[in-house]
């Protein structure tokens, strides 16, 4: 790994901080985590991830595809 230096405001850093502890984990691995979202949401990286959230529908629609394609369990 590569060892880097930020500098943070205060408030972000304590609520940072308070995230880590809540999830068990490193303040360095939150921020291997945000970085890696972050990086992962840029356009050119995944292109099909621009396209996510555009389409509006029920949370469990992936899991009901047929009935939302074709008005029934199955096709």
């Amino acid at each position: 790994m590569i060892r880097t230096q930020v500098s943070l405001d205060p408030e972000l850093y304590e609520r940072a901080r308070a995230l880590a502890r809540q999830q068990g984990i490193s303040f360095a691995e939150l921020c291997r985590r945000s970085l890696a979202i972050a990086l992962a949401r840029v356009p050119g990286n995944q292109p099909w991830m621009a396209y996510v959230g555009v389409v509006e529908g029920r949370p469990d629609d992936s899991c009901t595809v047929d009935e939302v394609l074709y008005g029934r369990e199955s096709p």
